[in-house]
């Protein structure tokens, strides 16, 4: 398998960590409050679109690759936003096994 080399220059897209905390809502139940965990550069990719057909509705879903600069604290269920698009993450891994920077498989819904 051929590595694919990873441009430092490329990582230019500014876009904003957040993770999610519940908030009791005041009836036994909670919510989920976003908060800004840090701010990165990295690359956005798109991998796939799909669009689907449920509850009367069709559902779209775009996939994308966002690579970034190394990151310990980054897990699935975060979500990477800029502008309005929101990423949601769904797979985190190191792409070249170098440790130098972090690969996350984000979904993006509702385009």
């Amino acid at each position: 398998m051929r590595r694919r080399g990873i441009d430092p220059g490329a990582l230019r897209t500014l876009f904003s960590l957040r993770e999610a905390a519940p908030v009791p809502d005041g009836a036994g139940g909670h919510t989920l409050e976003w908060s800004e965990v840090a701010t990165v550069f990295g690359r956005l990719e798109p991998v796939s679109a799909q669009s689907r057909f449920g509850a009367d509705q069709a559902i779209e879903t775009v996939s994308h690759d966002v690579t970034m600069r190394r990151r310990d604290d980054v897990r699935s269920g975060m979500r990477l936003v800029f502008g309005a698009r929101v990423l949601t993450i769904v797979m985190v891994h190191d792409p070249d096994g170098t440790g130098r920077y972090t690969l996350c498989r984000t979904r993006e819904e509702g385009q």
